[in-house]
């Protein structure tokens, strides 16, 4: 029997799950790919590599863990992140909406997708480093979010890779596919670099429109021209742009974003020039330790009203939406050791003082009285009786506030003093195409483009006015996965 021959368009998790998916059931398969070696990959280089889904307990974790026998397992309590709980989360973010099917379907195949991929080579560490705190002698996980890949995005990348080609899948770069190719109204092969390549089926995994000015302004609006686009400067749309040209349903929130407080003065993509692994470092999201004042001196969001997991990816946008699409986030000593190591990236920008007078000096853009009126008022509303704890949801807010902050609120008292600018850092669109339940892209009547199959960022409906952390990578895979097995059966 004649294997059928699949084009994956797109390297990062999500195209290379849905290889993996359609080597494993026998297809024949070519991912094309328009960067280069060095940038493919799509924003999959750019991420931490936390994968978040569903388990029961720590049992579930063991199997897919690089290193089991790790001393510090005995005393770690990961806790459990039950389906209903993950559920719960993304309803959170979903402005009044019931879950999708899309969301319904991420959260019910979360821990299968991810042990698949781990039946394929791919290991994972527990997140000590950002989502843990040590505690009564004891290593306590919070927010449901445990384990990212080995050696973070990259790593992820790395391994997935290998298990594609150990597969026998084919990879090319400069590959730019620009038009899908119709017979008969199904997708039957695409051109690529100006050539006419043909299949028996498509998928399209080549992301969102984040790294295009002119769809974010056209979607979003004229803030988002001032965003900096932190993950690969190769998601265009180009993948919407071709499935919308056969008629494809528009679908998810198009002005919806993954939008995180990044460096005021970090260039686009994360900084080019460095390593992939280290152009996340330009993140900055800790704002949960300390405050953010704008422009005019004030604070403009409850800093500590839930777990950072749960409120990075609205925070980016509300600092976009700041005056002049800035803030400077406030620190004192007491809590430096507690920041993640981005706050002390070689290239991180930020000033120092040794007192809150002269710190406030230095805030540049800033109305330094209103600035300094507002760090004084903070201080004199913050709760002393309560004591503080990371690893909860501890209590210790302020009191009398406009705008309270309702957790981990400590005084400013301990020098020196440090301010980061920030501004807000686009990661990926929400909006893009609908598929069914075989992947298979919809028109706006629900009828199938035959032969034509999406996954990952440029699929609608997975998130809405927020994300918790870690949900993309397992998106890509869930549907990913969905996607290659999918084009073998259509």
């Amino acid at each position: 029997m004649q294997k059928k021959k699949i084009i994956v368009v797109g390297s990062g998790n999500a195209a290379m799950s849905a290889g993996i998916a359609a080597l494993e059931g026998g297809a024949e398969v070519l991912m094309l790919e328009k960067a280069d070696a060095t940038l493919a990959g799509g924003n999959t280089k750019y991420t931490a590599g936390a994968m978040r889904f569903a388990y029961d307990d720590s049992d579930a974790l063991i199997p897919l863990l690089s290193n089991p026998d790790d001393d510090r397992i005995p005393r770690t309590d990961f806790g459990s992140y039950t389906k209903t709980k993950f559920a719960d989360d993304l309803l959170g973010f979903n402005e009044g909406r019931p879950l999708s099917p899309e969301q319904t379907a991420l959260v019910g195949q979360s821990y299968d997708a991810v042990r698949w991929l781990a039946g394929h080579g791919v290991t994972y560490e527990p997140i000590y480093s950002r989502q843990s705190f040590e505690k009564d002698g004891r290593i306590v996980f919070w927010g449901g979010l445990t384990l990212a890949a080995e050696n973070e995005g990259v790593g992820l990348f790395d391994m997935e890779l290998a298990a594609f080609e150990r597969l026998g899948g084919k990879i090319r770069y400069h590959a730019e596919v620009t038009e899908l190719i119709t017979d008969a109204g199904r997708v039957a092969g695409v051109v690529v670099n100006g050539q006419a390549m043909t299949c028996d089926a498509v998928i399209l995994a080549c992301g969102g429109f984040e790294a295009s000015d002119h769809l974010r302004i056209e979607n979003m609006g004229p803030d988002w021209a001032a965003a900096k686009v932190r993950g690969t400067p190769h998601n265009t749309g180009d993948g919407l742009r071709m499935a919308f040209e056969l008629g494809a349903q528009k679908y998810g929130k198009f002005d919806g974003c993954h939008a995180t407080p990044m460096d005021l003065h970090m260039q686009d993509f994360g900084n080019l020039d460095l390593p992939p692994k280290e152009r996340k470092n330009y993140r900055k999201i800790c704002y949960f330790l300390g405050v953010m004042l704008n422009a005019k001196g004030d604070r403009f969001v409850d800093e500590g009203i839930n777990f950072r997991n749960y409120t990075y990816a609205q925070f980016g946008r509300a600092v976009l939406e700041q005056p002049d699409h800035f803030a400077w986030q406030v620190f004192d000593a007491k809590v430096f050791d507690l920041l993640y190591g981005e706050y002390n990236f070689h290239d991180a920008s930020f000033v120092e003082a040794d007192s809150l007078e002269e710190l406030v000096t230095k805030l540049e853009g800033v109305d330094q009285e209103a600035a300094l009126a507002t760090l004084h008022a903070y201080n004199a509303a913050v709760d002393t009786e309560t004591e503080f704890d990371p690893t909860t949801l501890d209590g210790k807010g302020t009191q009398g506030l406009t705008l309270a902050k309702s957790n981990w609120a400590q005084r400013f008292d301990t020098a020196p003093y440090r301010a980061y600018p920030v501004t807000g850092g686009i990661t990926f669109s929400y909006g893009g195409l609908k598929v069914d339940e075989a992947g298979c892209v919809l028109k706006e009547d629900d009828s199938r483009i035959e032969g034509l199959f999406a996954c990952g960022e440029l699929i609608g409906g997975v998130f809405y006015g927020g994300y918790p952390g870690g949900s993309g990578l397992t998106s890509g895979t869930v549907f990913g996965l969905r996607a290659g097995k999918g084009c073998l059966e259509a």
